[in-house]
């Protein structure tokens, strides 16, 4: 009976809980891992929101080129007709004060650089668009070509 109650106490003793060795490289365990977790949050949500401004900042270059369908071919030539600059915010439809960030752009009509004989009557359209996420100034272009005989005489 003496060898199986000293066979118990020994087993007990290793049973008997972690040392302070054991616990401590537990919590640094945890610690590393709650700590990565975090920066694998930041991170996601940082990307997401530039995937979001530069979705935003497309629609707006898109939006400016296509309204250029809808002038003349003599408006479009027409210096000061269409403003050079430009503002858009983030959210249109918020109310003022609380759209978010506010894209500054800039648009350019000049001649075409095609080397062919119809160059005359093609212009080349720049839309340039720049904004702030956090530190980063981002900047974003969109490059379209437009014709003297293009969808723009459909309308009229």
């Amino acid at each position: 009976m003496k060898i199986k109650a000293s066979l118990f106490k020994r087993i007990r003793q290793k049973l008997s809980g972690f040392s302070m060795i054991e616990a401590t490289i537990g919590m640094g365990i945890v610690g590393t891992t709650i700590a990565t977790l975090f920066s694998g949050f930041t991170s996601g949500f940082f990307t997401m929101q530039m995937a979001r401004e530069n979705l935003r900042a497309t629609q707006i270059m898109l939006e400016r080129v296509e309204t250029i369908r809808l002038y003349s071919w003599d408006q479009i030539n027409t210096p000061g007709y269409i403003t050079p600059t430009f503002t858009a915010p983030y959210d249109p439809e918020s109310p003022v004060g609380q759209q978010g960030l506010i894209y500054a752009g800039t648009m350019q009509i000049v001649p075409c650089d095609v080397p062919s004989s119809y160059s005359a009557d093609m212009r080349k359209v720049v839309v340039t668009l720049n904004w702030r996420t956090g530190h980063l100034q981002r900047t974003r272009q969109f490059t379209s070509y437009i014709s003297r005989f293009g969808m723009q005489d459909y309308v009229y």
